[in-house]
């Protein structure tokens, strides 16, 4: 069966532009490149790493065993994460030191509602 539908007005309808309210391309651009930063599975276990740590800090020596990923392939993880703005580096001597970014959990709260707007909050009634 074959379903016809109307086609839009001139001036309205579904062939209008989407873009009411939407990102612009810088602000798409930003929330993405958070969101990239994110999106692989050891960048993510790395952050939480960091975040779990007493001290608030982990060295990328003590990094590498729990991710069972080399040296230089966990700096390069730490370095997308601190370009993102999540983490920070601190170079002692040989070794880098790395931190949760001061406003991480800020900027990754931001890109979401860039992204899908301000959270509803469910109805306690359903």
């Amino acid at each position: 069966m074959t379903t016809t539908l109307p086609l839009a007005t001139a001036g309205g309808g579904c062939c209008g532009p989407a873009e009411g309210g939407a990102l612009d391309a810088d602000a798409s651009r930003d929330a993405a490149a958070t969101f990239k930063a994110l999106a692989d599975p050891a960048r993510v276990r790395l952050l939480s790493l960091i975040a779990a740590q007493d001290a608030g800090e982990a060295c990328l020596c003590d990094l590498t065993e729990p991710v069972g990923l080399s040296q230089p392939t966990v700096s390069h993880h730490m370095t997308t994460l601190v370009r993102a703005g999540l983490v920070t580096r601190e170079q002692r001597g040989k070794w880098a030191y790395f931190s949760v970014a001061p406003g991480a959990r800020d900027l990754v709260d931001s890109a979401l509602r860039a992204v899908l707007g301000p959270l509803e909050v469910a109805s306690a009634s359903r």
